[in-house]
């Protein structure tokens, strides 16, 4: 082989960091586009929990949760969260991303759809009942200032609590830090503190407390919500395991796994515990679908703590503590006469809560359950008086701004507008306009106007009304209509034996039997469709 040249392996070394680098980018860019896409859980997510005539509204928030959020994080939230010039507190350099190196951008964009997710917390807990403005207004002080400057304080290198603090003892200098890997504090306690002051300074929503007890009021979708659920669990994979924030050095990549298994196992545990708990009786007894995609959740938030530091085991038994935290927080809330149609404070703040008390205590390396030491305390200390801080900041900066809103009457909007929803008055677009609803088939439609009108041959002077849908029920009138007007409703009735007979149910199969009845035998079938077939017999104009 032939010998390589000083100059030529200086070449390569720096093709090789070149490389890195570019891996390393490529690595938080595709993280980050996978949790941007957890905004697409959320919108399901949310709009499944909550009734169709405020969909458009919670809809055009997770919109806006991204828009406002990246024009925020934009202009003054990146630089206060990882500005180069800074302080222990607060960051002030790279506003409008000025100045910022090229290969800072992808760091940018991961950061920014953190700071989306926290703003969406809060829209779910305050959904069905908040002025369009307020939202607004707290969506652009969360993502440019609030959240931003946890950030500094747990994830940049002059932030206080990343600082820590330094001790001797025997003579051995020791560093106690802040560990939250993926933000169960700096993301969820943040954006569940400012949905829990949100939720509580704007009331509950009309008819939730009757009398103090809560009332369930049912989302209109529960296909939607799960649908969202299964996207948060495919992002969550991102959000803890992108957090390591680069994948070229040794070891990343299996850190990267751990923290993916550890998120799996958490959620598994969560999900299982709380639907156990919810079927055992402790609230209603049910194998409930809501319960247990929550408790799934609220699992993954608190193994974003830890992910990368604790064992498979240890995130297992995260995962049921979590789970039982997400019961006991969901049930103080309503005891407490507060209304979340989310959940989205037992998820986030109560799993945000014990993700990072988790850490101190189940860290493989250092963790109480291990080490057994005064260094194990003084993490857990340590971890404990930022979670503390964290919710002091956040509550005292939520309760600030949604008291002035309230006092400026601009927070909720009117009881009107609460009860007969959010779609129209403020959107002007309903989710599910009745206008779009129907087959064609009515009255008014040209096909109804041939001499034999589509699927029965009938007296074009009286036709039924098959209209079935109004606010997402079915009428099931089927009324015989003339120029319009409905000349009576269901069958005629002759000494007091029904002349028509509208459905008739054979071997289990619809058979959609409008015979006339006479004597209580059929005398004619004008069903087009019999054991799941056409009727060949029957001269129809008009196909399927």
């Amino acid at each position: 082989m032939a010998n390589v040249s000083a100059a030529q392996f200086k070449e390569l070394g720096d093709t090789v960091a070149i490389l890195s680098g570019n891996l390393d980018q490529m690595f938080l860019v595709i993280m980050g586009c996978f949790i941007f896409f957890m905004q697409t859980g959320f919108a399901f997510l949310e709009a499944g929990s909550v009734r169709a005539k405020n969909t458009t509204n919670i809809l055009i928030k997770n919109f806006l949760d991204v828009f406002i959020g990246a024009v925020a994080y934009w202009l003054v939230g990146y630089a206060f969260a990882f500005g180069a010039e800074s302080n222990g507190f607060i960051g002030h350099k790279y506003f409008a991303l000025a100045d910022l190196p090229a290969d800072k951008y992808s760091h940018w964009f991961f950061h920014f759809v953190f700071a989306a997710t926290a703003a969406t917390i809060v829209s779910g807990a305050m959904a069905e009942r908040t002025e369009f403005k307020a939202y607004l207004l707290y969506s652009v002080i969360l993502t440019g200032f609030v959240y931003p400057t946890v950030t500094h304080w747990a994830w940049d290198e002059n932030g206080w609590l990343y600082a820590g603090l330094e001790y001797t003892i025997d003579n051995k200098t020791m560093t106690v830090t802040y560990q939250d890997f993926a933000g169960s504090g700096v993301v969820h306690v943040v954006g569940g503190a400012v949905a829990l002051v949100g939720a509580a300074v704007v009331g509950p929503r009309i008819g939730k407390f009757v009398n103090g007890v809560p009332v369930l009021i049912s989302g209109h979708t529960v296909p939607k919500a799960a649908l969202g659920g299964f996207i948060l669990f495919f992002g969550f994979l991102a959000f803890n395991g992108g957090s390591q924030a680069a994948i070229s050095n040794a070891g990343d990549a299996d850190t990267v796994a751990l923290a993916i298994v550890n998120t799996v196992l958490g959620g598994a545990a969560g999900a299982l515990t709380a639907m156990i708990i919810k079927r055992l009786g402790f609230a209603e007894k049910y194998w409930s679908l809501l319960f247990t995609i929550n408790g799934g959740l609220t699992g993954m938030v608190a193994l974003c703590a830890g992910c990368n530091a604790v064992h498979p085991y240890a995130a297992f038994a995260i995962g049921i503590i979590a789970g039982m935290a997400y019961v006991a927080w969901s049930t103080v809330i309503l005891r407490v006469r507060i209304d979340d149609p989310l959940d989205a404070v037992a998820v986030h703040l109560g799993g945000g809560i014990w993700g990072v008390l988790s850490v101190p205590i189940f860290n493989k390396e250092s963790g109480i359950f291990y080490a057994r030491d005064e260094h194990s305390f003084r993490l857990f200390g340590w971890n404990l008086l930022g979670v503390i801080v964290i919710m002091a900041w956040s509550f005292t900066l939520a309760f600030i701004l949604f008291i002035t809103l309230r006092v400026a009457k601009q927070l909720r909007v009117s009881e009107e507008i609460e009860l007969k929803g959010l779609d129209i008055p403020k959107h002007g677009e309903p989710a599910y306009p009745l206008a779009s609803y129907g087959h064609g088939w009515g009255s008014g439609s040209p096909s109804a106007q041939r001499k034999r009108s589509f699927p029965f041959n009938r007296n074009p002077s009286t036709q039924l009304n098959h209209d079935p849908v109004q606010n997402g029920h079915s009428l099931h009138n089927l009324a015989p209509v003339q120029n319009g007007h409905p000349l009576h409703n269901l069958a005629p009735v002759q000494n007091g034996q029904p002349q028509v007979n509208h459905v008739a149910i054979q071997g289990d199969q619809s058979l959609l039997n409008l015979a006339t009845v006479q004597n209580g035998q059929p005398q004619l079938n004008n069903s087009p469709v019999q054991n799941g077939h056409i009727n060949p017999s029957l001269d129809v104009d008009t196909a399927f």
